[in-house]
């Protein structure tokens, strides 16, 4: 018992894990671009931009930091995509 008050969290986590989407692709596709098109979304696209895109490595970075960065870049390659998607009509 005396663990359990211990471990116990004060409040609600910032984050959660929402359940699987079993909606259709296209859905999804107008839902990243509705929410990146406003002008909060349109900061938050433009500093994952920088931070992946406009970021360079010198030849001595461990392969390991290399791979971490191609998987954000790759992350923010397939929002970009899927904003590109949910803006053609339908």
């Amino acid at each position: 018992m005396f663990f359990r008050k211990l471990f116990k969290p004060k409040s609600a986590p910032v984050f959660w894990l929402p359940q699987p989407l079993s909606g259709d692709r296209r859905h999804v596709e107008k839902s990243y671009a509705r929410l990146f098109s406003s002008e909060d979304g349109k900061i938050v696209l433009g500093h994952l931009q920088n931070l992946t895109f406009a970021r360079a490595y010198s030849a001595e970075v461990p392969e390991g930091h290399l791979r971490y960065a191609e998987g954000q870049r790759a992350l923010v390659g397939m929002i970009l995509r899927w904003i590109n998607a949910g803006r053609q009509p339908s």
